[in-house]
């Protein structure tokens, strides 16, 4: 009876010594699949939700992933009165420079494009005067060759044959002579000294007072463009930024208001003061009136992949 005892007991340590790695991988794969799982409901929510994110698939050969901006003002601007009346102050304060160059900095979605679109379009406060204006957008790649194409055909409003460099910086240098003039190169992301030296010459031939203003996310390429001045753009306040969400969100006029305004202001919340983020949730959110549709939004994945995408550009 012991030997047999002793026998059964052997044989159950034997099978368990072999199940045991059998059930550390089972328990492994159950892990794994768990984890692809959670990934395929991620990308599921980024494919229902890429057209009110913005994203969009990339061409061939395309060198940026995001749309380029414009000139234009796009709605309203909100709690920015203050840095409005310190960069005007900042560029004023320059007058007595022969060429001013300025770089509104901060993270990405904070609103330095929206900032340098309210100047530009700025008419009666600060644009008197200046008898040039362009505004070119950047991106990651600067190219000087094709950036100074650029700034010719938005001065002339037209095309632009030239093909050397040589001939494009002499054709610049003409346009902006004895003129005083206002450039924004939006979205700059190179910090390459040599580069912005040799595409920053011909505007030293414009008349005094005129102004270069860069929009980038690295004060690095503030500190590669000679005697360039940072102004850094914070975050908005959360009142501000529930206005953004609020201007773009659509609220039913009656029934269920309440509890979507309350599960908004936790959006916002999590917004952390990015007006951009505020903005392209508030418009995902726009048609959908269902206090569901708007808790998804609040607990889902995009969380993780927005502020990837937003803050992507600090580690350069």
């Amino acid at each position: 009876m012991l030997d047999a005892d002793v026998t059964k007991a052997t044989t159950q340590k034997q099978v368990d010594s072999f199940l045991n790695p059998i059930n550390f991988i089972i328990n492994r794969d159950r892990e794994l699949v768990d984890k692809m799982q959670m990934v395929v409901r991620t990308i599921e929510d980024l494919v229902n939700q890429k057209d009110p994110l913005g994203l969009e698939k990339i061409p061939a050969g395309s060198s940026s992933w995001r749309t380029p901006s414009t000139s234009l003002v796009r709605g309203n601007v909100y709690g920015r009165e203050d840095d409005k009346k310190a960069l005007i102050k900042m560029l004023n304060d320059n007058n007595e420079h022969h060429l001013s160059v300025i770089a509104i900095v901060g993270i990405g979605g904070v609103g330095k494009t929206t900032l340098a679109q309210w100047l530009y379009n700025n008419e009666e406060e600060f644009m008197k005067g200046f008898d040039l204006k362009a505004w070119v957008c950047v991106s990651e790649n600067f190219d000087i060759i094709e950036t100074t194409r650029n700034v010719i055909k938005q001065i002339h409003g037209g095309t632009c044959s030239l093909d050397d460099f040589n001939s494009l910086q002499n054709a610049l240098k003409e346009e902006l002579s004895n003129k005083k003039f206002f450039l924004i190169l939006d979205d700059v992301w190179s910090y390459d000294g040599d580069k912005w030296s040799n595409f920053m010459t011909p505007f030293q031939y414009g008349k005094k007072e005129s102004i270069v203003l860069l929009t980038t996310r690295g004060k690095n390429v503030a500190l590669a463009v000679q005697n360039c001045r940072p102004y850094f753009l914070k975050g908005l306040s959360e009142d501000y930024c529930w206005s953004v969400f609020a201007d773009n969100a659509s609220f039913p006029e009656s029934n269920g208001r309440a509890a979507l305004e309350e599960i908004g202001r936790k959006i916002v919340k999590k917004c952390d003061g990015l007006p951009l983020a505020a903005e392209t949730l508030g418009r995902l959110l726009r048609t959908k009136h269902d206090v569901e549709e708007w808790n998804k939004i609040l607990m889902s994945h995009i969380w993780g992949f927005l502020w990837r995408r937003v803050r992507l550009s600090q580690h350069y």
